[in-house]
């Protein structure tokens, strides 16, 4: 279900479908902010790992998809490990990115790459890409 407030719209099925594909409940983050310090790439992130869990909460589900921080998730669980309340947040981010990837809207075009970073990159990490940024 999707209701207005204050010009957002809260998308319930948003949060019931992440916290089903991750296995988190999403109310028992308590916002310390644990996660974000924790997190190595958080400078390159538009949106804190904090800061998406608080959107998350309110099912403000344009502003997460909008965001790179799904997709910048090292998934090293730093975060988890340090989390007071065991949220395991690399998981959140894999189900953002999965509904992401469901709507058939790839992350990346393997087609557009530049020749030397196929030439340059290891085989292994392109796999990883392409497994976690295309449909």
């Amino acid at each position: 279900m999707r209701i207005v407030i204050n010009g957002r719209t809260v998308d319930r099925e948003f949060i019931d479908r992440v916290e089903e594909i991750s296995g988190q409940n999403l109310s028992s983050c308590m916002q310390c902010g644990t996660c974000t310090a924790s997190c190595p790439m958080v400078e390159a992130m538009q949106l804190s790992p904090r800061r998406v869990m608080h959107l998350l909460q309110m099912g403000l589900r344009d502003y997460v998809e909008g965001a790179n921080t799904a997709w910048l998730c090292a998934s090293c669980h730093t975060c988890e490990a340090r989390c007071p309340r065991a949220v395991d947040l690399p998981k959140v981010m894999e189900a953002i990115r999965l509904l992401t990837l469901r709507k058939n809207k790839d992350r990346v075009d393997p087609q557009r790459l530049e020749p030397t970073v196929i030439d340059q990159a290891p085989q292994v990490a392109m796999v990883g890409c392409f497994r976690k940024l295309t449909a």
